[in-house]
């Protein structure tokens, strides 16, 4: 580590109630000689809320000049400046600005620290009902349809518990792309305003989630979604597949249950199973 270099303070901000801000938060605020923030005017409102002034210069730090703005940063630090990092919320660089600055000095050897405090991930898990002993954070799905599809395909698998973060608008299309690509019945839970007034928890399979999201979600919203089955009981085969639906088919049982059932067991998407039975 450079001798004379700063020090990069990384701080948690509220999620949503103030009186959530650990207090050092303020502490560091006010000795800080560079404060670097995602929305300036969101910053005036929180040392106003805190009570607090800043004797240091402030500067945008958002993803439109994350880029340009980081080698300014990093010479501050190379001065000996200490500068702290926020967000609107959360902690810096868990899907906000913060990745290149943090990476930019490990490389520099500057000295990098935290403020922890708020999360939304961790909070919307604990609260979620489901599996935490392991847990992985996925954060924003693509936004483009098919992208997405094939981004959820690639977790049909994933046994941990898993996290989204997801704008409002796109939950009730996200869920129903997670109910394709997981199951139905697969259990989640959509945490949102998280801490503030009108929190809600609404818990359930996907689908019956997804088809509660379609009227219409406001506020932050933060998605949890069980793991698939540790052990599947039926082998990753389709010809199994057809045999397993015909099977239950002659038994009473409707198709699309049929399909559902098997894919559940299976621990792969319903669509692998709906192909292997329509297009075989």
């Amino acid at each position: 580590m450079t001798l004379d270099s700063g020090v990069l303070v990384l701080a948690a901000t509220p999620i949503g109630q103030v009186s959530d801000a650990p207090p050092r938060l303020a502490q560091e605020l006010a000795s800080a000689d560079v404060v670097a923030a995602e929305d300036t005017r969101r910053l005036r409102r929180l040392t106003t809320d805190l009570g607090i002034t800043l004797a240091g210069r402030v500067v945008s730090y958002f993803e439109g000049n994350e880029s340009s703005r980081t080698p300014t940063l990093v010479e501050a630090l190379r001065n000996g400046e200490r500068v702290l990092l926020v967000t609107d919320a959360g902690m810096p660089s868990v899907s906000d600005p913060g990745y290149r600055l943090v990476a930019a000095c490990v490389e520099e050897d500057i000295r990098v620290t935290a403020v922890p405090g708020p999360s939304a991930v961790l909070t919307a898990l604990a609260v979620s009902g489901l599996p935490v002993d392991r847990f992985c954070f996925e954060g924003f799905l693509p936004r483009k349809a098919g992208e997405r599809a094939r981004r959820l395909a690639g977790l049909a698998t994933e046994q941990r518990t898993m996290v989204f973060f997801e704008a409002p608008h796109r939950t009730g299309a996200a869920l129903g792309a997670m109910a394709d690509a997981f199951g139905d019945d697969r259990p989640g839970a959509v945490c949102r305003e998280l801490t503030k007034t009108h929190e809600e928890v609404r818990r359930g399979g996907l689908r019956p989630l997804a088809e509660w999201a379609a009227a219409g979600v406001r506020g932050e919203v933060t998605i949890v979604v069980q793991g698939a089955p540790d052990v599947a009981d039926v082998p990753h085969d389709p010809v199994v597949w057809r045999a397993l639906v015909a099977e239950m088919e002659e038994t009473g049982e409707a198709r699309k249950d049929a399909i559902r059932d098997v894919a559940r067991r299976a621990g792969v998407p319903k669509r692998e199973v709906y192909d292997a039975v329509h297009k075989h």
